[in-house]
């Protein structure tokens, strides 16, 4: 007579105990950007260029600075692997330390849009009425104008300088911000979760902050890496037209104006700030693409807000 699982309760156990446990459904956003190739490169990139500008004094051969006629328009070599200047100055030095300022503006920019789009955001989405026709106007006459045209109207009234620049691009980055968190607070204001926690008795405040922002923030995610790119492009941008970062001090724009004045002569003065920004933006880029395709498949965001509340 032949022994079945019913005769035996621990058999079932024991069988199930023993089957390979099969693989998460769901890796996590990461485990789901670490499959992302393209943007693994874009990152291990962007990580390099990071190390690189916060080890500067180290990584540089030369003072960014300093100055010997001697030295002037010599190719690129062991010695000076970028080259150097119409003043003798190493190029790979400059290029390496006008990476902080790049980097710091992308940083700066993000933080001032961050802070100033995503509450106007969450305000006029959750609101309305004339909150939010009056943030929207005001938003809209942002983006009417170029963001290159308002970023130099703003150093026009605050004056040229690297951190007059960064602010000019920060504000620039607002609209974005809000205009995504606006249309993101609207889809999900009506939710269940949303007007179950209302229901509680909760404030506005907390609706927005604690309830509805952490569901809006795989978009705003996306975002950083999207307008840390923009900004990084446009002080580059100023820089060149003379109104961001002042001489002598290096910056990857400056130095493609002053570069493309010597085209003959020093073929690879320009060259390497420009392999610099156009490296770093698409990095930036790549990285934002594969940020949102892994933030796709994630599930259960909602949820994780919905046990908390």
């Amino acid at each position: 007579m032949s022994v079945t699982a019913a005769q035996t309760p621990g058999a079932s156990a024991v069988a199930a105990d023993s089957r390979p446990s099969e693989p998460p459904a769901n890796r996590g956003t990461f485990g789901r950007l670490r499959g992302q190739r393209a943007g693994m490169a874009g990152l291990t990139a962007l990580l390099l260029l990071a190390v690189l500008a916060l080890a500067a004094p180290i990584v540089a051969p030369r003072d960014p600075l300093a100055q010997d006629r001697a030295d002037q328009f010599k190719a690129p070599s062991l010695a000076n692997p970028f080259g150097t200047d119409e003043f003798g100055r190493d190029i790979f030095s400059r290029v390496v330390y006008g990476a902080r300022l790049s980097l710091l503006t992308g940083a700066v920019a993000v933080l001032i849009a961050g802070l100033a789009g995503v509450p106007l955001g969450l305000l006029g989405g959750f609101f309305g009425g004339w909150v939010d026709a009056l943030t929207m106007r005001v938003l809209d006459f942002l983006l009417a104008v170029p963001a290159i045209l308002l970023a130099m109207v703003i150093i026009a009234i605050l004056g040229p300088g690297s951190l007059n620049a960064m602010l000019a691009v920060g504000i620039v980055g607002v609209p974005a911000f809000a205009r995504l968190t606006r249309a993101s607070t609207l889809a999900l204001k009506q939710r269940d979760f949303v007007l179950a926690t209302r229901a509680l008795g909760v404030g506005p405040f907390y609706l927005m902050f604690r309830t509805i922002l952490p569901n809006a923030v795989n978009p705003i995610l996306v975002q950083v890496a999207v307008t840390a790119s923009v900004a990084m492009l446009l002080e580059a941008a100023l820089s060149f037209l003379g109104l961001g970062t002042k001489p002598p001090d290096p910056s990857w724009g400056s130095m493609l104006n002053t570069g493309r004045s010597f085209l003959h002569q020093a073929p690879w003065y320009g060259l390497f700030p420009g392999i610099a920004i156009t490296g770093t933006v698409l990095s930036l880029n790549v990285v934002a693409d594969a940020l949102q395709a892994a933030l796709a498949g994630e599930g259960g965001t909602v949820n994780r807000t919905e046990r908390g509340a």
